[in-house]
C-alpha cells in the first residue's frame, strides 16, 4: 500500500516507484498527474490557467477524497482512482469514471517502462461501459465518429490530425494532456492511454450534463478560437496547382466575369525558388505584389502555400542548421523525406527558429500583401514516421511531436498579430489541442476522390468538430485521383460540393487527372499543375448546379458568421452530430452521417454513387423539406429523395434561414 496525503486543494499518493496528484483546473475539472521520477512536472503543456475555485479535500478510511463542483475524485491508498459525478435528478454522486489494473492480481494503476534518463512509456487503463460512446480524437479518415471500439495511433499523419480529447456519453471530457507520440484503446475490455515518450501521466476530467457544456469548458482549458473573418464565409476556389501569377490571375478574372461569388484564391506549393527560401519564384511570380493588388480589386483574398521543409541548396539551410533551428536524425544523415531531393524539417518548436521563419515570410511574402497563409506538411509529414530517430531543441522529438502543427500554427499567428492584423485565418493540413486558438482552420488531406472518401470525410468533419476544432474544411471532390472526364467524377464533385457547402467553410482543391490534349503552359516546370478544376471543368451540367450552390451558400454566409461568433464563445462548431442539440435523445448516439448545421439546418448527404434518396432520422420537432416544403414531425426516420441536382436538407419550423433556399 501507499501513502496518501491531502492539502487544502490536492490529494497526493505516493509509493515505490510512483507519486501522484489530484488537484483542481478550474470549476468542475480534476486534473491527474503522475510519475515513476520521484516527482512531478509543472509543465501545462498548451493549458490556460484557470480562475482558483473552491475544493474541499478529505480523508476517510483507506482512501482521500476531492471534491470540486459537480466532480470528485477518490484515491485509493493502493493507488486507484475513482471518478464521481453529481447526479442532475438527485444530487448524490455516482461513478463516472474508473481506473482498472491490466491484470487480476495486479496492483498497479499505471504503469511505467523506462525508455532512458527520465522518460517512460507510460499506461493508464479505465474500466469499460458497454453503453458507452466516444467522440472525438482529432481527425482520421478511418470512416468512424463514434470510437468506441476503437485503436487509435496518437500522430499526426497525412489525414489524420492527433488531439487527444474524447467527449463521452456518459457526461464527461477527457484530456490527454500529453504531447507524446502514443495510443489511445477504446475497446470492449477497457480504455487505455498510452504515451510512448513522456515524464509523466497527465489528464484532465471535465464533468458536464450536456455535451454544449463540456465543449465549452474544453474551449476554456485549451483556448477560445478568434473572430472568424467574414470573407472566409465564402466559396474558396484552389486547385494544385496555379503554375504562375498570370494563370491565378486569369482564373480570378473569369470568376468575375461570369458573376460566380469568390471570396479566396490559393496559390499551392512549389510556387518558391526551393524548398526552405520561403519566397515567390521571380520566374513565374515577377510581381506579387501587383497581383494582390489586383486581387483586393476584384474583392479576392490570397492565400499561400508555406511548407516547413528545407534542405542544403536552400540559401537558409546554413544559416538555420549551424543555430540547431532543424530538426536533426539520431542516427544517420540529414533527411526526412525524400520530395524532390532529402528534405529537413524546420523545428517549429524552437522559438528561435520560429521568428528566424517568420522574418523571412514577412519580408517575401506579408511585404508583397500576402496576409494568408497555407500551412502544409504541418504534421510534419516525414516518411517514415519514425519520431524517435529525431531531435528537437526540446529532446527526443517522439515526446514532444504532438505540438509540433500548435507551434507552427501559433508563430503564423503571433507575427501576423504583432505585424497589426486582426482577421487571421491559416489553413493547415494537422493541430493539436488549443490551435483553435490561433486561428488555423484544419482541413482533411489529400484525400482520395471516392465516394467513400466523401462519406468518411462526412464522420471526419463531426469528429474534429467534437475534438474542440470548429473551423474545418475539405478539398472540394476529393484531393488525388479525380477524372474530370468520367461520369463518376462528374456526379461526385456535385454531391461532395453540397457537402462543402454545409461545412464552416466552402473550398474546392484537388489534384486532378491531366485529361487528353492538357497543354503544359510552363514546359520544363519543376512540379506541372494536375487538370483543370474550376466549376466550369466538369461540364455544363455540372457548372450550373455548382454555379447554384455557390450562389447559395452565398446567401447562407450570415447565418455561418452568426454561429462562428458562437463558436468563438461556447466552443462549439456549426458543425454538429445531432445529440449536441438533442443529447436525450439516445437514438442520436448512433448516427454518423448526418448532421445539425447550426441549430436550424439538418444536412444529410447522400454519398453512394447513383443514389438520389436516403433514409433521414429527424430529431424532435418540425423539420420543414427545403426542396417541395412539406413539414415532417421529428423523433422518426424518413425518407428523403434528391436528383443530382439536388440535396437532402431540412429546416426547424420558424426559422428564417428557409428563405435562402
Amino acid at each position: 500500500m501507499g501513502v496518501l496525503k491531502i492539502t487544502e486543494s490536492s490529494i497526493e499518493f505516493s509509493r515505490r516507484n510512483e507519486m501522484a496528484c489530484i488537484s483542481a483546473w478550474g470549476k468542475d475539472v480534476l486534473r491527474f498527474r503522475s510519475s515513476a521520477n520521484g516527482y512531478l512536472n509543472d509543465e501545462n503543456w498548451i493549458l490556460i490557467e484557470q480562475e482558483n475555485c473552491e475544493v474541499a479535500t478529505y480523508m476517510e478510511g483507506n482512501h482521500a477524497v476531492i471534491v470540486n463542483g459537480n466532480i470528485k475524485a477518490v484515491m485509493y491508498d493502493n493507488g486507484k482512482v475513482v471518478y464521481y459525478k453529481k447526479d442532475k435528478a438527485d444530487g448524490e454522486f455516482k461513478i463516472l469514471l474508473e481506473e482498472m489494473t491490466e491484470y487480476a492480481f495486479d496492483s498497479f494503476y499505471r504503469t511505467y517502462r523506462a525508455k532512458g534518463s527520465n522518460t517512460h512509456t507510460a499506461n493508464v487503463l479505465f474500466k469499460p461501459y458497454a453503453d458507452e460512446h466516444f467522440y472525438g480524437l482529432g481527425g482520421e479518415h478511418n470512416d468512424c465518429f463514434d470510437m468506441k471500439g476503437t485503436v487509435s495511433e496518437l500522430q499526426h499523419r497525412n489525414t489524420k490530425s492527433s488531439v487527444p480529447f474524447v467527449y463521452s456519453s456518459r457526461g464527461y471530457g477527457f484530456i490527454w494532456n500529453n504531447p507524446s507520440v502514443g495510443r489511445c484503446e477504446l475497446t470492449k475490455n477497457h480504455s487505455r492511454w498510452t504515451a510512448y515518450c513522456t515524464k509523466q501521466v497527465d489528464y484532465l476530467v471535465i464533468a458536464g450534463y450536456t455535451p454544449a457544456q463540456i465543449m465549452g469548458k474544453y474551449a476554456d482549458i485549451t483556448g477560445h478560437t478568434p473572430d472568424f473573418p467574414e470573407f472566409a464565409s465564402g466559396f474558396w476556389q484552389c486547385k494544385l496547382r496555379y503554375e504562375s501569377q498570370e494563370d491565378l490571375l486569369e482564373v480570378a478574372r473569369e470568376y468575375k466575369k461570369r458573376n460566380i461569388p469568390i471570396s479566396v484564391i490559393v496559390i499551392d506549393y512549389f510556387h518558391w525558388t526551393e524548398q526552405g527560401d520561403f519566397k515567390f519564384d521571380p520566374k513565374f511570380w515577377p510581381d506579387p505584389k501587383a497581383m494582390v493588388d489586383e486581387l483586393n480589386e476584384m474583392g479576392i483574398k490570397l492565400m499561400v502555400s508555406i511548407w516547413p521543409t528545407s534542405n542544403p541548396k536552400s540559401e537558409n539551410y546554413r544559416y538555420m542548421d549551424d543555430r540547431n533551428m532543424i530538426l536533426r536524425t539520431e542516427n544517420g544523415v540529414y533527411g526526412m523525406q525524400d520530395f524532390y531531393g532529402q528534405q529537413d524539417y524546420i523545428d517549429m518548436i524552437n522559438p528561435e527558429a520560429r521568428d528566424h521563419v517568420w522574418s523571412l515570410v514577412k519580408k517575401n511574402y506579408y511585404s508583397a500583401g500576402v496576409k494568408y497563409f497555407w500551412l502544409d506538411e504541418a504534421e510534419p509529414g516525414m516518411v517514415p514516421n519514425h519520431y524517435d530517430n529525431i531531435r528537437c531543441c526540446r529532446g527526443n522529438f517522439e515526446e514532444f511531436a504532438l505540438l509540433y502543427p500548435y507551434y507552427y500554427e501559433k508563430m503564423f499567428y503571433e507575427g501576423l498579430k504583432e505585424a497589426g492584423e486582426e482577421e487571421i485565418i491559416t489553413l493547415a493540413r494537422a493541430g493539436y489541442m488549443g490551435s483553435q486558438k490561433f486561428g488555423a482552420l484544419m482541413w482533411s488531406g489529400d484525400v482520395p476522390s471516392t465516394f467513400e472518401s466523401l462519406e468518411k470525410s462526412v464522420k471526419t468533419g463531426l469528429a474534429m468538430a467534437m475534438s474542440g476544432i470548429p473551423w474545418w474544411t475539405t478539398d472540394i471532390g476529393g484531393f488525388w485521383g479525380g477524372d474530370i472526364e468520367s461520369d463518376y467524377f462528374k456526379e461526385l464533385i456535385v454531391r461532395w460540393f453540397q457537402f462543402g457547402v454545409f461545412c464552416p467553410v466552402t473550398r474546392l482543391h484537388g489534384s486532378r487527372m491531366r485529361p487528353k490534349g492538357h497543354i503544359n503552359r510552363h514546359p520544363g516546370i519543376n512540379e506541372m499543375s494536375g487538370g483543370d478544376n474550376e466549376i466550369w471543368s466538369f461540364g455544363d451540367r455540372d457548372y450550373e448546379i455548382l454555379k447554384e450552390l455557390v450562389e447559395l451558400r452565398e446567401r447562407l454566409r450570415p447565418y455561418v458568421m452568426e454561429y462562428m461568433k458562437e463558436a468563438k464563445e461556447t466552443g462549439v462548431s456549426i458543425l454538429r452530430p445531432l445529440f449536441m442539440e438533442y443529447p436525450d435523445d439516445k437514438e442520436t448516439y448512433g448516427i454518423e452521417d448526418e448532421y445539425l448545421f447550426g441549430r436550424d439546418i439538418l444536412f444529410a448527404p447522400i454519398f453512394k454513387q447513383g443514389a438520389t434518396e436516403r433514409k433521414v432520422y429527424l430529431p424532435e420537432g418540425t423539420w420543414i423539406n427545403v426542396n417541395d416544403r412539406t413539414e415532417n414531425e421529428g423523433g422518426q426516420w424518413v425518407t428523403a429523395c434528391a436528383d443530382i441536382d439536388k440535396f437532402i436538407a431540412y429546416v426547424r419550423k420558424g426559422a428564417k434561414v428557409l428563405e435562402v433556399f
